[in-house]
């Protein structure tokens, strides 16, 4: 688990075997510690094993279990620090999946990065992952996004909703169960 502080802190507590806490340990903890160096942080968002911050100033720093490059930082190395998911600025809102992440930049456009075994990247390809952020192929104008276990969902500013990756029972909403490499 992580929460965010009004003094803009992160602070997590639980299993910790993989990083995800962010404290420079794989120390499990019952009670919440700070995240070693990390301050500014606006918003959070966790997947499975690893956490994602954004902070003021619009970078993007994650930590934890980096899998299919999950933390975006152009590795598959397990972190237990924060570490600036590379090439990103400009970022306002983050939503990570299971394996994955998404992030939309000021100018309305979407970005991603880690596994795409379910085309859950969304940048048309069939690469297994993608360890730096690539952008999501056609969209622009997003105001919101979810990123589930092998998909994601987002909000354009002309309320139409978008969806790709996994579609083994249905999640996007397409009426098939037909796997989507990029958005429809």
């Amino acid at each position: 688990s992580a929460a965010l502080t009004s003094d803009r802190t992160v602070w997590a507590w639980g299993s910790n075997n993989m990083g995800q806490l962010g404290d420079g340990t794989s120390l499990q903890r019952q009670a919440p510690v700070r995240v070693a160096g990390l301050n500014g942080v606006v918003a959070i968002t966790t997947g499975a094993a690893h956490t994602v911050a954004l902070k003021s100033n619009g970078t993007l720093w994650s930590w934890g279990y980096n899998s299919s490059g999950r933390l975006g930082d152009g590795t598959v190395t397990i972190k237990r620090n924060a570490v600036q998911v590379v090439g990103l600025s400009g970022m306002t809102s983050i939503a990570a999946g299971f394996l994955h992440t998404v992030a939309s930049k000021s100018n309305g456009t979407l970005w991603a990065w880690g596994s795409n075994n379910n085309g859950q990247v969304g940048d048309g390809s069939t690469a297994s992952m993608r360890k730096i952020a690539v952008q999501v192929s056609g969209l622009a104008n997003v105001t919101a996004m979810a990123a589930g276990r092998f998909h994601t969902v987002i909000l354009k500013s002309d309320r139409t909703l978008w969806t790709w990756g996994g579609n083994d029972e249905g999640q996007l909403g397409d009426g098939t169960l037909i796997q989507r490499n990029t958005p429809i």
